[in-house]
């Protein structure tokens, strides 16, 4: 690249192109099926790299009062893209006076995502019960949406997808239900490191929701089963060398100002 006229050179610039900063890794682990009512669940680690930022974050989202939203990916993202989905619910329920239905909440998050081409990091898993009966749809950072009886997501979602995909009825009560979900995202987050801590767990029916933070911890932390503070001299001395050490002192006095 030549010098502009302003004795300007890039030549450095051409050399190293462009230096793009490297991807930070995040980590989740989320998922949900349908058995009589939808049942997601997520765990509550909340990572930036390899560092645990939050022990005990919420990734389960409120939408309405019959709409649940799990997100993974970073965590600003989930986090505004649902507070938004969630007032545009809002507004939609007090102006039709009609319960919000799945389909409509699905198709919003589907063109808002699509509209930026995957630069929303968020991987979001909308749950809940209307007029037509359970549901769970699957939102990828691209606008892309399905709707299945189960699904997983976040970086440790092949553990728990292999979990569901082995043990998944569709006659399931709800004890047994709870109990697969649980297992699947512990198989997330005992085979993925940017999950873990506890385990959140919400049922919607038609009438209520069962929000339950913590339904399991995972993760418990180690107790220390022995003194490891030993006195000195349980080991030996193989060889001493003293260096005496050469310093000057110096002594500096400082008096005060007058200032009367």
């Amino acid at each position: 690249m030549r010098a502009s006229e302003g004795n300007r050179s890039f030549d450095s610039f051409s050399e190293q192109k462009l230096v793009l900063p490297n991807a930070t890794k995040t980590g989740t682990t989320i998922g949900g099926l349908v058995f009589k009512v939808p049942c997601p669940r997520a765990d509550t680690r909340a990572t930036s790299g390899e560092v645990v930022v939050d022990k005990n974050c919420s990734k389960i989202h409120r939408i309405s009062s019959n709409i649940y939203c799990c997100g993974a990916g970073t965590a600003a993202d989930t986090e505004k893209t649902t507070e938004m989905l969630a007032s545009k619910i809002e507004l939609h329920a007090l102006a039709t006076g009609r319960q919000p239905r799945l389909v409509m909440a699905s198709r919003f998050l589907q063109d808002t995502l699509f509209r930026y081409r995957g630069h929303i990091s968020a991987m979001l898993l909308l749950g809940g019960v209307d007029c037509s009966g359970p549901h769970i749809y699957e939102v990828d950072p691209y606008g892309s949406v399905q709707k299945l009886p189960f699904s997983s997501m976040g970086s440790g979602n092949l553990a728990a997808m292999g979990v569901f995909e082995d043990r998944y009825r569709p006659d399931m009560n709800e004890e047994e239900a709870k109990m697969l979900v649980r297992d699947a995202i512990n198989a997330g987050i005992m085979n993925d490191l940017g999950s873990g801590s506890n385990i959140d767990l919400c049922v919607i029916t038609q009438h209520k929701v069962d929000f339950i933070r913590p339904y399991n911890i995972s993760n418990y932390k180690g107790q220390r089963l022995g003194r490891y503070r030993y006195p000195r001299g349980c080991t030996a001395v193989l060889s001493k060398d003293v260096t005496p050490l050469s310093f000057q002192l110096i002594h500096e006095e400082v008096q005060e100002m007058q200032i009367s």
